[in-house]
């Protein structure tokens, strides 16, 4: 996209002047989440500054810095944030934003070792994280390259990790980097393939809304949809208590090389999109 050509999608402005990630935050502070661990990698330091001066109150924020950002996909950013997952966590793309009950179906889901927040649509394209369910319901392979026949949803960047599943997933990120294809792999192909070992659940996120920030198309289409759903988004944790929530998050940040292409190739593209408009006073 011509914006990020400077700047980490992260910081795109979609609810008026709040970047994405602030929303990512606050959605995840609401949901009594106490700690973020955020990668970074392309313009680490203006999301670093972001995060400095404009802190979101009630959860506690740290850095990881992934130096190969520009020449390897988002299984080696979540390797290196392994030291991290020490316990019960969520993982989180950058660039996906979801409305609070997204979440709290996935909280509040039976206990796993693995659980993907899955949204089911009619038709899904090239692009789309597809996953296939077996009979049970339980999910057993993930792809973008999945058949027709098999595809039973699509992945939205958002899961959660518990009991074996956590100590499964570092192990399998871990026999994964050491191959000539794993440093350009998405680390669902890691989980596609725990899920032949272990029981990887999916929380549907069915009448509920989400967004992914891929194209100037798609950032148009957040903005105008988080104004029409805005009600949903400040009221729709009110109530829940914090007692089963996980007290560890890893949410990634970081610009993979696809991402990079994608900005280097928009940028020559003559449409541009006008900012956000700024915030309101409050009276």
């Amino acid at each position: 996209m011509p914006f990020t050509q400077d700047l980490p999608k992260c910081l795109l402005p979609v609810d008026e002047d709040r970047p994405v990630l602030e929303v990512q935050l606050q959605a995840l502070r609401d949901a009594g989440i106490k700690q973020a661990s955020i990668m970074v990698g392309f313009q680490a330091e203006k999301v670093e500054s972001f995060l400095a001066s404009d802190p979101v109150p009630g959860i506690r924020v740290e850095t990881l810095f992934n130096p190969f950002f520009d020449s390897t996909e988002n299984l080696v950013t979540a390797w290196l944030a392994r030291s991290e997952m020490e316990r019960e966590f969520l993982l989180l793309n950058g660039d996906t934003l979801f409305e609070p009950d997204v979440l709290g179906r996935l909280l509040d889901a039976p206990a796993a070792p693995i659980t993907l927040v899955v949204n089911e649509k009619v038709r899904y394209d090239a692009d789309d994280m597809k996953v296939a369910f077996d009979a049970r319901g339980r999910i057993r392979a993930i792809s973008k390259t999945l058949s027709d026949e098999r595809v039973s949803g699509e992945s939205i960047g958002l899961m959660r990790f518990s009991g074996d599943g956590v100590v499964a997933f570092q192990s399998g990120l871990d026999r994964a980097v050491r191959t000539q294809r794993g440093v350009h792999a998405y680390y669902l192909s890691v989980i596609s393939e725990l899920s032949l070992e272990i029981s990887v659940e999916s929380s549907l996120m069915t009448g509920l809304w989400w967004g992914e920030l891929d194209s100037p198309e798609d950032l148009l289409k957040i903005r105008t949809e988080l104004v029409e759903i805005r009600p949903r988004m400040i009221g729709g944790m009110l109530g829940r208590t914090e007692g089963s929530m996980p007290e560890s998050l890893s949410t990634r940040a970081a610009v993979s090389l696809r991402n990079r292409r994608t900005a280097e190739k928009s940028a020559r593209a003559s449409k541009r999109i006008p900012a956000a408009p700024a915030r309101s006073p409050v009276p």
